[in-house]
C-alpha cells in the first residue's frame, strides 16, 4: 500500500520545500500558489481518485453477474488517471482492481498484455482491451438498445 503513496509524498515533500524556500525568500503568495500546484498534483497521482480497488477474483464475480467491465490499473499511470477523469462520475460502476495490491490482477494484466503490466487494461465480456478510449468503455456501461 505504501508504493501507491511514494509518489503522492515525494510531490508534497518538493512542493513544501519550494514553497518554504519562496515563502522565506519574501514571496508567500508565490507560495502558497506553488503548494497548491504540487497538492493538485500529488492528488491526481494517489489512489484517492479511484473508486476503492477490490480484489481481481472479486472483480470478475462482480462482473460475470452484472456485465460491469473490471480496469486492471495502479497509481500514478497517467493513461488510468486520463481514463478516470473521463470517465467522471460513470467511473464508480466500473469494477477496480489495483495490480500493485492484488497479484491476481497483475498476473491477469500480464495476462492480457504478453507479459507484460501494461494498464489500463479494461476486460468486458472476458476480453481484454488495452488502453481502450475512455468513450468506448463508457458505451459498454450502457444497457444494449
Amino acid at each position: 500500500m505504501t508504493r501507491a503513496w511514494k509518489l503522492p509524498g515525494l510531490l508534497v515533500l518538493c512542493g513544501s520545500v519550494a514553497a518554504t524556500g519562496l515563502a522565506v525568500s519574501g514571496s508567500p503568495a508565490t507560495a502558497v500558489v506553488l503548494l497548491l500546484v504540487f497538492l493538485a498534483i500529488a492528488g491526481v497521482h494517489s489512489p484517492l481518485i479511484f473508486p476503492r480497488p477490490i480484489g481481481a477474483l472479486e472483480a470478475h464475480r462482480r462482473s460475470a453477474a452484472d456485465g460491469r467491465p473490471v480496469v486492471l490499473w495502479r497509481p500514478g499511470c497517467t493513461y488510468c488517471i486520463r481514463l478516470r477523469i473521463r470517465l467522471g462520475r460513470s467511473a464508480r460502476h466500473l469494477h477496480w482492481v489495483d495490480i500493485w495490491r492484488d497479484p491476481a490482477g497483475a498476473a491477469a494484466a500480464r495476462a492480457a498484455n504478453d507479459g507484460n503490466e501494461t494498464v489500463p487494461t479494461v476486460i468486458v465480456a472476458g476480453r481484454p482491451h488495452t488502453n481502450p478510449d475512455p468513450a468506448w468503455v463508457r458505451e459498454q456501461l450502457s444497457p444494449p438498445a
